[in-house]
């Protein structure tokens, strides 16, 4: 059995898969790796043209799309590799990108998850928005990168390289676990559907014990936004809703209660932003994220009894503060 499994999940994206995964199976598929499509219901032709055009990759077919999140817990549950990369259909890989992820865990035991250096495959010079060079959660709970502030994407010139960083999330975009350890967690949570889940997942892991780290030795190339693009105000209701959710799910009960009612009138300064701005799709879908919290927390009764997320990596920062006043 190899080591490892890349898996890539599909929804009705045969264009993305003809554009892209060859050159995964070119820089992947050897003695110690397979590259696995796992078909999440696709109408599209996207099955038969793999069965046609790819027979060395190894395919899983479902009968209805589980979203992000339930598409790659059933397909970790259905393969036996001891490693597994989780990697979006709109990446472009690099020759050996995977091996000094797999290296390094194979190396530290402790370690949970990687990812690679992700750069924009439309501006190569620049970090993709969706993980960069590693992830964090600020003090007010949200999400940041290294290379990455909200809106600003910075030019990749090796401000980032060298020995391997503890973060507090891996990105989902090229995400490399151990199998094990991600099934007895029980997986990306199926509530988020997708955004953010991995920054959940990659939470309960450092919660449990184990760290997460960036290797910028091991490079890919995101097309990003492939599902739901910028702006999109589905995308900013899964990102709020999603935010307030791991933040509720991943804090001891106390603190979180406080935390997140600070958290929500910030958020309410976002919402003005786009109500000042005549967004009112987005300011309506910041509205339904919080409403839908209120409703969903109710799930997640059992919080953890330490405080973790205060020792994080970047955890003792601001992105606001970094992005809107540069000079604190």
């Amino acid at each position: 059995m190899k080591k490892l499994g890349v898996i890539i999940l599909n929804w009705n994206g045969r264009k993305l898969l003809e554009e892209f995964l060859p050159g995964v199976v070119r820089d992947t598929v050897c003695d110690e790796a397979d590259v696995v499509v796992a078909d999440n219901g696709s109408t599209d032709d996207s099955v038969e043209w793999l069965r046609e055009h790819c027979p060395e990759v190894k395919l899983m077919v479902f009968p209805e799309n589980y979203g992000f999140s339930g598409g790659y817990n059933r397909a970790l549950a259905g393969c036996d590799y001891e490693y597994i990369v989780l990697l979006n259909s709109d990446v472009e890989t690099t020759p050996g990108w995977w091996r000094p992820m797999l290296e390094f865990m194979e190396q530290n035991k402790d370690v949970g998850a990687v990812q690679p250096k992700i750069r924009s495959q439309k501006n190569k010079e620049f970090f993709e928005y969706a993980g960069a060079a590693g992830g964090y959660i600020d003090n007010l709970g949200y999400p940041y990168c290294r290379g990455r502030l909200f809106d600003r994407v910075e030019r990749d010139e090796g401000q980032y390289d060298g020995a391997p960083a503890d973060v507090c999330w891996a990105s989902g975009a090229c995400l490399m676990v151990r199998r094990r350890l991600y099934l007895d967690l029980g997986g990306l949570d199926e509530n988020f559907f997708a955004h953010q889940e991995e920054i959940d997942l990659c939470c309960r892991m450092q919660c449990a014990g184990y760290r997460v780290c960036a290797i910028t030795e091991s490079l890919v190339y995101h097309v990003g936004g492939a599902s739901l693009a910028q702006g999109n105000p589905r995308k900013t209701y899964l990102n709020f809703r999603n935010n307030l959710l791991l933040l509720h799910k991943n804090l001891p009960e106390n603190r979180g209660r406080r935390f997140l009612f600070l958290r929500r009138l910030v958020d309410t300064l976002a919402l003005g932003m786009y109500v000042l701005k005549g967004d009112f799709p987005n300011a309506r879908a910041i509205i339904k994220a919080h409403g839908d919290f209120r409703r969903m927390r109710k799930n997640y009764p059992h919080h953890p009894e330490k405080d973790f997320m205060r020792t994080l990596p970047g955890a003792d920062r601001s992105a606001l503060c970094m992005r809107y006043l540069p000079w604190k």
